[in-house]
C-alpha cells in the first residue's frame, strides 16, 4: 500500500486541506479529498511573504486534476467561502455538510449593508457563499450527505474515516437555528439571530477521525473545548491532531489533549496571529505534554517551539510506519 499525503494549505487565518491517497479505482490512482477552502476575500492574500495562497491557486499549481470527494465542515468565511470557486473550475464527485443537501432551498440571498461590521459582514458572505455553492452542486448533479454521527465511512482503499459530530440533535439544532434566520422578518431579531448562530457555529463543525494503515488523524474544524461533550474518550484518541478555532485560547483543553494524546498537532493560525490565535499559553500546554507543534501559517510562537519558515503548505506523508513525515513546503519559484 502507498504513502497517503495531507496538506494544510497556507490560506492565512482560516483552513484548507487536500488529501491524497493512493486508489487504483480514482482517477489517476489516487483519491483526492478536499476539506474546507480557506478564505475568497483577495484582502486574505495580499502579503504573501509568509506564503500565502488562495486555494483555488494551489490546486492549479499542484496540477491536481479531480476532486473525489468535498467537505464543509462549518459555515465561516475564512473555510467555506474559499471552495466555491473551486467547485467551480473542478465539480467534486461527492460533497459533505453539516445541513441537509436540500436546505439551500430555503435559503435567500441576503444583503450585506455598506459599513457593516466586519463579524456580520463575513458571515452573511459565509452563507450566501454555501447557497451559491449548494445550488452549483445540485445542478450539476453532484450528490450531496449530511454524514451521520457515529458512521465508518470508507474513502477509499485503506482510508476510512468516522463521524464523531455534529450529533444528530446538534445536527438538527443546527437546522432549526438556520430556518429560523432566514423566517425572521423583524429586522433587530434577524441581527440577533444572526450574531448567536455567528457565535454558535464552530461547535456545529463536522469533526471528522481518518485512519490509515493504524495512524489516526482527528479533524475537528473550528471545534473548541466545549464542543467535545458526549464524544468518548477513545474515540478522540489521535496520532495527529488537527488543532481546532486557530489555537485560539479555547481551542483544547489540558485534559482534552491529555486524551487525544497525538505525537504532532497542527494549529492553522494566520502569520498575524489574529483573533489572538496561536495563543502563546495554549501552545506552551500543548508542547508540554510531549507533542510536536506544526503552522499551516507563519505565526510568532514561543521559544523552544519550532518556529515555521514561509511556506506554501504543510505536508504530512503517512505510510510505511508509524512516524510521520511533516514537512514545510518551499515557496515556488
Amino acid at each position: 500500500m502507498g504513502e497517503l499525503k495531507l496538506t494544510f494549505v497556507n490560506v492565512g487565518y482560516g483552513e484548507a486541506m487536500v488529501l491524497e491517497c493512493p486508489d487504483p479505482a480514482c482517477p489517476g490512482g489516487v483519491f483526492v479529498m478536499v476539506i474546507d477552502g480557506g478564505s475568497a476575500e483577495p484582502e486574505e492574500y495580499q502579503n504573501a511573504a509568509s506564503g500565502r495562497v488562495p486555494l483555488d491557486r494551489y490546486l492549479a499549481r499542484r496540477g491536481l486534476d479531480h476532486i473525489d470527494l468535498m467537505a464543509a465542515t462549518h459555515i465561516h468565511e475564512d473555510h467555506l467561502c474559499g471552495l466555491l470557486p473551486v467547485a467551480e473550475r473542478m465539480l467534486p464527485g461527492r460533497f459533505w455538510q453539516t445541513l441537509p443537501p436540500g436546505f439551500f432551498r430555503a435559503m435567500r440571498p441576503l444583503d450585506i449593508p455598506e459599513g457593516l461590521n466586519p463579524s456580520r459582514r463575513k458571515f452573511l458572505h459565509a452563507l450566501n457563499d454555501y447557497r451559491l455553492l449548494c445550488q452549483h452542486l445540485d445542478e450539476r448533479g453532484c450528490p450531496r450527505l449530511r454524514p451521520e454521527a457515529g458512521a465508518e465511512l470508507p474513502l477509499c482503499r485503506g482510508l476510512t474515516a468516522r463521524v464523531l459530530g455534529p450529533s444528530s440533535s446538534r445536527a438538527r439544532q443546527l437546522e432549526t437555528m438556520c430556518l429560523s434566520l432566514y423566517q425572521e422578518t423583524d429586522e433587530a431579531a434577524f441581527w440577533r439571530r444572526l450574531d448567536h448562530l455567528d457565535a454558535a457555529m464552530n461547535n456545529f463543525s463536522l469533526i471528522l477521525r481518518l485512519e490509515y494503515q493504524g495512524i489516526r488523524i482527528l479533524l475537528p474544524g473550528d471545534t473548541n473545548r466545549m464542543g467535545y461533550g458526549g464524544l468518548a474518550p477513545a474515540d478522540l484518541r489521535a496520532d495527529l491532531f488537527k488543532l481546532g478555532h486557530h489555537g485560539q485560547r479555547d481551542g483544547i483543553s489540558p485534559g482534552q489533549i491529555r486524551i487525544i494524546a497525538p505525537r504532532a498537532v497542527v494549529c492553522c493560525a494566520s502569520s498575524d496571529r489574529r483573533y489572538n490565535s496561536a495563543a502563546p499559553e495554549l501552545l506552551r500546554m500543548i508542547s508540554d505534554t510531549g507533542a510536536r507543534l506544526y503552522f499551516s501559517d507563519c505565526p510568532e510562537v514561543p521559544d523552544g517551539i519550532g518556529a515555521p519558515p514561509p511556506h506554501q503548505a504543510l505536508t504530512i506523508r503517512l505510510g510505511g510506519g508509524l512516524s510521520p513525515e511533516i514537512t514545510y513546503d518551499p515557496l515556488p519559484g
